[in-house]
């Protein structure tokens, strides 16, 4: 990685991702989550203190260093057991149906095969386990949509691959998951363009 996608990108996210009013929709997007969860796209660690009880460890994927480093306080402070336990979303290393649950929040825009890290998550989430997501993508109007369009290779390029116009919902069903909930919806902070949100959670059939 460069120095930019090392040092300065974790931070600009730990800025947007990280504003304290994201912890309600994080602690909601936890909810359905239970037992041994796999969390892709760790970062730094904005979802320590939201997972529910019914949590007893967290594998995190995380392929930045510096965004692991940003996250070392929340880590060490959890109740909760996490390790950093893989680099890449899209190759998992561990066993078939491993985990009991997934996470993913404002991931899913930016690995290049989703469709790959989504079969991933399928083969290690046990039949019947939880994928919760949260994630930013397409929006529901068409002048927005066209915005993301102009935005997107911008988007791309400062934001570390971060896609505007990815379908969050149908890539997760198109992957073989039974999306069980969704909420789409306009984050008030943001820029439409930017903040198309979408919140559920998915079952393995």
């Amino acid at each position: 990685m460069g120095f930019y996608s090392e040092r300065v990108l974790p931070r600009i996210i730990t800025k947007t991702c990280g504003m304290p009013a994201m912890d309600k929709l994080r602690r909601a997007t936890c909810e359905p989550l239970s037992g041994h969860v796999v969390e892709i796209g760790f970062g730094s660690g904005f979802n320590v203190g939201q997972y529910p009880d019914s949590v007893r460890r967290v594998s995190a994927i995380e392929p930045s260093d510096g965004g692991w480093a940003l996250a070392h306080d929340r880590v060490a402070s959890s109740s909760i057991p996490i390790d950093r336990a893989g680099l890449d979303g899209q190759r998992l290393p561990f066993d078939d149906d491993t985990f009991d649950s997934a996470l993913s929040t404002f991931t899913l825009c930016t690995i290049p095969d989703l469709a790959s890290a989504l079969a991933e998550l399928r083969r290690v989430v046990r039949p019947g386990g939880v994928f919760a997501f949260l994630e930013h993508g397409t929006a529901p109007d068409d002048g927005v949509r066209r915005w993301q369009r102009r935005l997107e290779p911008v988007q791309k390029r400062l934001g570390g691959g971060c896609h505007l116009t990815r379908d969050i919902p149908s890539m997760i069903t198109d992957a073989g998951w039974d999306v069980t909930a969704v909420d789409a919806f306009y984050a008030k902070a943001s820029p439409k363009p930017f903040g198309a949100f979408v919140i559920g959670s998915a079952r393995n059939p």
